[in-house]
């Protein structure tokens, strides 16, 4: 006959280990009565040496964030950067409308604020440009930067709808994308080199404007993507729509880039802008540049990225 176990005896005080772990001896150890563990955690909180670990590890890492911001400062101002980047969504929206119909728009200035300077004995009187967020024909790179990213996404999400997606499409597409991008720059650069615009802000401005076409590329590929029934921007429907883009695109580079190549002298000059009035010659030959870069430069790029056919990257791939 089966019977149950007997039941559990009582808890034995003395020293042997298979005691209650919560009770007797192990209980009176860990609140200090009598034994011989280390302190507890506030005590080791309140220890000298830790807290000379922690200062000197906050002291590491401050020195390595000063080095980096070094670094990075020796190539481009975060100061500056941070100044494009100063956006809101009721900006963002009005830019995008003004980059696709910039037809009517006035006035194309940038607006500026006073601002005194006073020492011992002078007071100077200069002029800042408002950032992005209060001034609608300010440049910012926030619109560029996350076009660049959106065409990549839709360039590989129209390669998946036509049955044509790989895992290299998208590294494919983004560095074509990437590369088109390095080539303006360098080329903007070379450009401010020869019309002796030696200002770093200006240099930002163009770089800044540059990334608008994204914009126009985006429309571009959705529109013709509807219109074609996924065939592409190929057609009339995609040269129309890619025509007018274009156009939109080089007429607001037209417009806002003037301040920035062909400065007005009736205007005030922002402090630390280096705008300065040019001599004729020099004023020629920024109109011929900047008309050049405004229609031919941006049109053999735009082309570029709309015919940068998903499909045919798929393909290249399979093969």
């Amino acid at each position: 006959m089966m019977r149950s176990p007997p039941p559990p005896g009582p808890p034995s005080h003395g020293n042997s280990g298979y005691g209650s772990p919560y009770g007797g001896a192990s209980m009176a150890q860990a609140n200090g009565g009598g034994g011989s563990f280390a302190p507890a955690f506030g005590g080791f909180m309140n220890d000298h040496t830790a807290q000379m670990g922690f200062q000197l590890g906050k002291n590491a890492a401050m020195a390595g964030q000063e080095y980096m911001e070094q670094n990075i400062n020796r190539y481009v101002s975060i100061g500056a950067l941070k100044h494009y980047f100063n956006v809101t969504t009721p900006y963002v929206l009005r830019k995008l409308l003004l980059v696709l119909f910039p037809w009517r728009h006035k006035p194309w200035s940038r607006q500026q604020r006073p601002s005194t300077t006073s020492s011992q004995d002078t007071t100077t009187y200069s002029y800042y440009f408002l950032p992005p967020r209060e001034d609608l024909n300010s440049p910012d790179m926030y619109i560029p930067v996350m076009a660049f990213v959106t065409y990549i996404l839709l360039s590989t999400l129209l390669a998946g709808l036509r049955g044509a997606f790989h895992p290299e499409v998208m590294g494919l597409t983004a560095t074509a994308a990437f590369a088109i991008v390095v080539v303006e720059i360098l080329g903007l650069k070379f450009g401010t080199y020869v019309l002796s615009i030696s200002n770093d802000s200006q240099l930002l401005d163009l770089v800044a404007y540059s990334g608008y076409k994204f914009v126009g590329v985006i429309v571009t590929l959705v529109i013709s993507e509807i219109l074609n029934a996924g065939r592409g921007t190929g057609g009339w429907a995609g040269w129309t729509i890619f025509t007018y883009t274009f156009l939109a695109n080089a007429f607001f580079l037209l417009r806002s880039l003037k301040y920035v190549l062909l400065p007005d002298s009736s205007s005030h000059t922002p402090a630390g802008s280096g705008m300065q009035t040019v001599a004729r010659s020099q004023r020629n030959r920024r109109t011929q540049f900047l008309f050049i870069y405004s229609y031919v430069v941006q049109f053999i790029f735009m082309w570029i990225l709309t015919r940068q056919d998903s499909e045919r990257v798929g393909a290249k791939v399979a093969s």
